[in-house]
């Protein structure tokens, strides 16, 4: 049996960050591949992203593409509109059977999985592999899963869940896009390739048209 990790994200943009964290699941889980979810417009979060799907998706093949473990679903399979996590299993489960199934979060993600949609159905489904925050800590990490494993018990639900050992970085999305806007080098934030598109394309800039 497989062992295939997912990762979703807006990844707005995607950068040097978030590879890492991929990698390090591989390494870490002994993982077959890695399959990478563009969110088209999150429905648990408030603000949209920045760039229109199409172009975030662009970001990520670019990034991943010297990597044959790192797979991203065609631009044309990724769901409509506000998509949750158990319809993104469920139609992956159908494309990759005899999986043993993974998901990658990262610690403000995990917060929030006790408020998931029908949770009762993804979460044991999947062992659920957790991304510090850069600024954390440990003790910190720890009692926040020792609350969300509470909270899921009195609904009764299982989880399976492990620390990524992940070397901290501190990079975002949100750091580069303000690099972006004051006109600061990039470089070394993101994948070279990922940096010649969003130059090209004059991404981030506050006379872009985000009309695709």
């Amino acid at each position: 049996m497989q062992k295939v990790a997912i990762f979703g994200g807006t990844f707005d943009p995607i950068h040097w960050g978030h590879l890492l964290i991929a990698q390090t699941a591989v390494d870490q889980l002994g993982l077959d591949r890695v399959i990478w979810v563009v969110d088209r417009s999150p429905p648990h979060k408030k603000l949209s992203p920045k760039l229109n799907f199409p172009y975030r998706w662009e970001m990520v093949q670019l990034a991943i593409a010297d990597r044959p473990a790192f797979i991203l679903p065609d631009l044309t399979t990724h769901f409509p509109g506000h998509s949750y996590a158990i319809e993104t299993l469920t139609h992956l489960q159908a494309i990759y059977p005899q999986t043993h199934w993974h998901w990658i979060v990262g610690q403000d993600a995990f917060a929030t999985l006790p408020r998931w949609y029908r949770r009762q159905e993804l979460i044991p489904k999947c062992n659920w592999l957790v991304a510090p925050r850069k600024e954390g800590s440990n003790i910190e990490l720890e009692l926040l899963a020792k609350t969300v494993v509470e909270q899921l018990a009195t609904q009764s639900i299982p989880i399976r869940w492990q620390v990524l050992s992940v070397p901290q970085l501190a990079i975002s999305s949100s750091l580069i896009r303000q690099y972006c806007s004051e006109h600061r080098s990039i470089r070394y934030l993101v994948p070279e390739a990922v940096r010649t598109y969003i130059l090209n394309q004059q991404l981030y800039q506050e006379h872009h048209e985000e009309k695709i």
